[in-house]
């Protein structure tokens, strides 16, 4: 039986398909209006323009989990707004902001919703009330404005970016090298900082070396907890490798879920008694075989996960998080490829894995608030206990409110404890926490629910 999300995959692919003749009159005639309003002008290079592809699309519902948030294919793609993209290439990138301007002076009507379009051309509009250049995740700016193109009554949205010379070979060297680059290196952070230390000044040569410089001292095997941290990152990068030449294989594309690996790595070693010094590297080559076994095998990455028995739990925080996860196992491809993972590298069966592994969880929060020294100097014990409770109950209804796998990141965990530790630090006494319990609570949930 497929997971429901290739099938939402294929009907999204056969509904776009059915349009390509609209979408390429539409691409042709937004690039043929942008080329005859902006190409004479002296800082335009060039301006382009593309219909997404199939194999595009189909990496762009798995990456934004599309299938979640969406109830159908027509609503995913009355929503989408890239199926069109068009780019005007510029010089430097003070013409960027120019170019920007000009976009008020061509797109000079008003219509609802913030949206502008030109007298003589009243079927692309422009919506040129948001704040622009937008931030990107990276941290730098980009111009990227939404579009309508209409035909027929029928609404198909674009997106219109302004790039200059540099943030154009940037923007493709981030997206085929850092992108779309899914072999996990051990360097690989190395690499991003030699790569951003390029973008802000190509001449800053010192720079890199320093960075080359520290990553290699930091690399030193006499210290314990380093030598640990580089064979976490060994089998990190080796369950990813196998399982996205898997994925590769199988669907033609790879997801990146390297920090989900890293999570993996985390359960599998701290559950075999890796914490102990002496039995790290025996647990650490009976992992690496279990790995090299896998590979050899055949793994159905489409099918649904079943469990031997129902599922057993701990206590409260285990089975909200575990009712939720079991909600979406079979619909989301993440979180069934990362609980898959799990079960074929573990002996036990589904059941006791996925127990094991919401014990985990729960212990990553637990653990924390247990060595609060605020806590343990200012409460007695039933009124810690009562107040870890508390917490513990916010965290999991964090988690059922967004569900994606992101959440049990090890870098997003470590970042919610810290600031559930910085809040926990306001509070003086008990009669304190019962007074102001709202106010604490408001600003939990709004730390937590902006984890990343």
């Amino acid at each position: 039986m497929r997971l429901e999300i290739f099938d939402f995959i294929d009907d999204t692919i056969v509904l776009v398909d059915g349009m390509r003749d609209l979408l390429e009159e539409g691409n042709r005639e937004l690039e043929y209006f942008f080329k005859e309003k902006f190409l004479d002008l002296d800082n335009i290079l060039n301006i382009s323009s593309r219909v997404k592809s199939s194999m595009s699309l189909k990496e762009k519902i798995f990456r934004n989990n599309f299938y979640l948030k969406y109830d159908s294919p027509g609503e995913l793609i009355e929503n989408l707004s890239d199926l069109i993209g068009v780019r005007i290439e510029c010089r430097f990138i003070e013409d960027e902001e120019e170019v920007y301007g000009k976009l008020f002076e061509i797109f000079n009507k008003p219509e609802e919703n913030g949206y502008y379009y030109n007298e003589g051309k009243p079927n692309i509009l422009l919506k040129l009330d948001e704040k622009q250049p937008q931030l990107q995740k990276n941290g730098f700016g980009i111009y990227k404005i939404d579009g309508k193109y209409i035909k027929d009554n029928r609404v198909l949205k674009f997106e219109l970016q302004i790039k200059s010379l540099v943030n154009v070979f940037w923007g493709e060297v981030e997206h085929k090298v850092l992108y779309k680059n899914y072999k996990y290196l051990l360097t690989e952070e190395l690499f991003k900082d030699v790569m951003y230390s390029l973008r802000e000044n190509l001449s800053m040569v010192d720079r890199q070396l320093m960075i080359l410089f520290n990553h290699l001292k930091d690399m030193d095997e006499s210290n314990i907890d380093k030598r640990r941290e580089q064979l976490e990152s060994i089998l990190s990068k080796l369950i990813y490798e196998i399982y996205s030449e898997k994925t590769k294989k199988e669907f033609g594309f790879v997801v990146d879920y390297r920090k989900s690996c890293d999570v993996i790595v985390s359960y599998v070693l701290r559950k075999n008694g890796s914490k102990e010094p002496q039995s790290y590297d025996e647990v650490f080559l009976k992992v690496l075989e279990r790995l090299y076994r896998i590979k050899e095998n055949e793994i159905y990455l489409d099918r649904h996960i079943e469990f031997e028995r129902e599922i057993e739990y701990e206590d409260d925080f285990c089975e909200k998080i575990g009712e939720a996860i079991l909600e979406i196992i079979n619909k989301d491809f993440k979180w069934n490829l990362f609980f898959k993972i799990i079960f074929q590298l573990e002996t036990g069966n589904n059941a006791e894995e996925f127990e094991g592994f919401l014990v985990f969880l729960r212990n990553r929060f637990h653990d924390n608030l247990k060595l609060n020294q605020g806590l343990n100097a200012k409460f007695s014990q039933g009124e810690r206990e009562e107040i870890i409770e508390y917490i513990m109950n916010l965290v999991a209804d964090s988690f059922i409110n967004n569900r994606e796998i992101e959440f049990i990141n090890d870098d997003n965990i470590d970042c919610m404890n810290h600031k559930i530790n910085v809040t926990l630090n306001k509070v003086m006494n008990y009669d304190m926490w019962k007074e102001n319990i709202k106010y604490f609570t408001d600003e939990f949930m709004m730390k937590l629910n902006n984890y990343k």
